[in-house]
């Protein structure tokens, strides 16, 4: 049972991976991309998914199991080490064009599997030092404000008209993304702001956690202008663009058309299982730190990456998180295998429950 957790350094192929792109010329550049685009969702075809969970005494030795937290502080020096490295390596100007934009793509791939989805995960964390790490993770794609609107927006409001989220039926994935960034960083002010204000602070106050992170995140582009200069930042920013951009697809494969109730003006039933897409594939939730098992994340949002559980009733989708994100940017291909499942969801849940 100790073993269990080494599973978890499975992530650390693709960082090795990455090592070797950065230092590398054609087709070896894009190894990283082929693994985790073309390699796994093609092993997932075939790979039959597990709806195993722990019985109660596994679980209760794997929360106890310090060692799956520590793999995820280690993501933290790894991905400042990585892209470290990224901004080294662009400075040379000798790159081939075509090499120089695989890097760029693969620090993007970087900043949203080891940034962005462990900061996720150690955003849900009540220790401050974890917290502080998700959003130094977060910093590495300049999507801070996603520890804001995620926690107090998302989590409340998913599969409803008030997240910007939830994909909506028949909503294209480039649709999705303008609604998504823009309303996420709109509703992170707001939350923000009103925190203030509950406070007895103005808005524009120093305290307020918004206003902090853009200043850090202008001083961190400055940093990096500085050190390596203007051009570097740019290829940095459009890395870190495609990290979020990332994030934003996998928001859209985890809740396209699906919705909850209103129970009443404002009010909606609780999230529950049904509510969100779930993937069992073995690879993708290993290589995503069990982000896959999105739906019990949804109903019990405290519980731990090891723990996060398989349930009956939550909708699959066709094939593991990466396939997925494949077949989303390919929208009348998406709508044609999504909006039947869908539809059929909700004809489950308005047939009558036999006892």
């Amino acid at each position: 049972m100790k073993w269990n957790a080494f599973k978890y350094l499975l992530p650390l192929v693709l960082y090795v991976g990455v090592w070797f792109s950065f230092s590398a010329s054609g087709l070896l550049v894009w190894m990283p991309l082929i693994y985790g685009f073309i390699i796994i969702p093609v092993i997932e075809l075939f790979l039959k998914a597990s709806n195993k969970n722990f019985d109660e005494a596994e679980e209760t030795i794997a929360k106890e199991d310090r060692l799956y937290d520590y793999f995820l502080y280690l993501i933290f020096p790894l991905q400042y080490t990585v892209l470290f490295f990224f901004l080294q390596a662009m400075q040379d100007t000798s790159i081939l064009t075509a090499d120089r934009i695989g890097h760029i793509m693969v620090m993007g791939l970087m900043c949203g599997i080891f940034g962005i989805n462990v900061a996720h995960e150690l955003g849900h964390r009540t220790n401050k030092a974890e917290q502080f790490l998700a959003k130094g993770l977060l910093l590495t794609s300049l999507y801070m404000h996603f520890f804001i609107e995620h926690n107090k927006g998302h989590h409340k409001y998913v599969a409803t008209p008030g997240d910007p989220g939830s994909a909506r039926l028949g909503e294209p994935l480039y649709q999705f993304w303008f609604r998504s960034v823009a309303g996420v960083y709109a509703g992170a002010w707001k939350i923000a702001n009103d925190d203030m204000k509950k406070k007895g602070f103005p808005a524009l106050h120093w305290k307020n956690e918004m206003l902090q992170f853009q200043l850090i995140q202008i001083a961190f582009c400055s940093i990096i202008a500085w050190t390596f200069g203007i051009v570097v930042l740019g290829y940095f920013l459009i890395a870190a663009v495609m990290g979020f951009l990332l994030l934003e697809t996998v928001n859209y494969i985890e809740h396209y058309g699906l919705s909850r109730r209103a129970t009443a003006v404002g009010k909606f039933e609780r999230a529950m299982p049904h509510h969100s897409w779930n993937s069992n594939h073995v690879i993708g939730r290993l290589m995503l730190f069990e982000l896959s098992r999105h739906s019990d994340h949804h109903y019990l949002a405290s519980r731990k990456y090891q723990l996060l559980r398989h349930h009956d009733e939550a909708p699959q989708l066709p094939t593991g998180y990466p396939g997925s994100m494949l077949l989303a940017a390919v929208p009348p291909l998406w709508f044609w295998v999504m909006d039947k499942r869908v539809k059929e969801i909700e004809i489950s849940l308005q047939a009558p429950q036999i006892e």
